[in-house]
């Protein structure tokens, strides 16, 4: 089992949207807006990183509104 933290710049006042669509996906265990560098960290967990990697570039960064990501995976 992989868990990750995704960090995401979003585009200007896009942080709610971005959100919502990173909460409706399976993987997504938690997502939050936070104040900083980053607009939204989200928890994902999946099985491997062959999946994460899978998962990172076609769901998350396919959503228009993320300009930037950074990917934290846990070492637990």
């Amino acid at each position: 089992m992989v868990i990750a933290f995704v960090l995401c710049v979003t585009q200007a006042g896009k942080e709610k949207e971005v959100l919502e669509k990173l909460s409706k996906l399976k993987a997504v265990e938690e997502a939050h807006i936070v104040y900083g560098e980053y607009d939204v960290i989200a928890k994902i967990k999946l099985d491997d990183l062959k999946m994460l990697d899978t998962f990172i570039v076609d769901k998350i960064r396919g959503i228009g509104e993320i300009q930037v990501t950074s990917t934290m995976i846990s070492s637990d």
